[in-house]
């Protein structure tokens, strides 16, 4: 990786999501710099459990905006063990199934997947350019994950769940403007807002018993928190310090039609 140039813009946030590199494959170099000028690690964006030199190596290929949008590994994992502890400690069910209806790269739906043997997982992705590459990606590396290329609203009536099947979800739409740094994120203006997501997800399977991880930021804005718990019975947020410098993320766990076991440190609404 070579020494960013004098002048040269930095490969921050805005530069791959807003800018430029926004829809451009990029190179390792590219990669490898984000990590470094921005989070000062060169193997940042590592994924499918892989760093960025071994993935590149294998064929993964990612655009800008895709890089600063997916969930890296060491987030994707524990999203992906608190997924599986809270759907542990639900009513028995048939084998679950497991839907990303804004797919991406599709790596926190891998690490799902990968802490919940047997599952059965589905990703929706509508954008043709992430598409294409994440069912390459998917491809490359033979990952047990179906990739669909449709609008999640269409994608979620062409699911056929059976009746004893308990349904979970990883709710990520593209959060472009909705995170400001200081006032944290607002869930009202992702897009698709994630309420719109959550009764979708309703509407599509109206008799099922439900878990949701909504992806969300060390700040929330409180008004757009509380839309988004009143849709559950119970919710339980989890945020992963794993960022020295802040900007840590975390999960808005919620469940319809059951509630866990243990509810601590929750809130439950009968």
């Amino acid at each position: 990786m070579r020494a960013r140039d004098k002048g040269s813009p930095a490969y921050d946030r805005n530069f791959l999501l807003l800018g430029p590199k926004r829809n451009r494959v990029l190179t390792l170099d590219d990669v490898e710099r984000y990590g470094v000028e921005s989070y000062g690690d060169a193997h940042y964006v590592s994924i499918y459990g892989l760093r960025p030199d071994a993935w590149f190596a294998k064929g993964v290929r990612l655009l800008g905006r895709t890089a600063v949008e997916c969930t890296r590994d060491r987030l994707a994992d524990a999203i992906g063990r608190d997924v599986a502890a809270a759907a542990h400690s639900a009513p028995r069910h048939d084998r679950a199934l497991v839907i990303d209806p804004f797919t991406g790269s599709g790596n926190t739906l891998y690490w799902i997947l990968r802490h919940m043997p047997g599952a059965r997982g589905i990703g929706f992705e509508l954008d043709d350019a992430v598409f294409r590459l994440t069912a390459g990606n998917v491809a490359a590396l033979e990952l047990p994950i179906e990739i669909v290329q449709a609008e999640y609203t269409a994608g979620l009536r062409r699911i056929r769940a059976s009746d004893g099947q308990m349904l979970i979800s990883f709710i990520a739409p593209p959060w472009g403007t909705a995170l400001d740094v200081a006032a944290g994120l607002d869930l009202r203006r992702t897009v698709p807002p994630i309420i719109d997501v959550v009764d979708a997800l309703v509407d599509a399977f109206p008799q099922h018993s439900m878990l949701c991880a909504v992806q969300v930021y060390e700040r929330v804005v409180p008004e757009s928190l509380r839309g988004v718990e009143s849709r559950f019975a119970w919710t339980r947020r989890c945020l992963y310090e794993l960022n020295a410098a802040g900007q840590n993320h975390g999960i808005l766990l919620g469940t319809r039609g059951w509630v866990p076991r243990d509810t601590s440190a929750a809130t439950s609404r009968e």
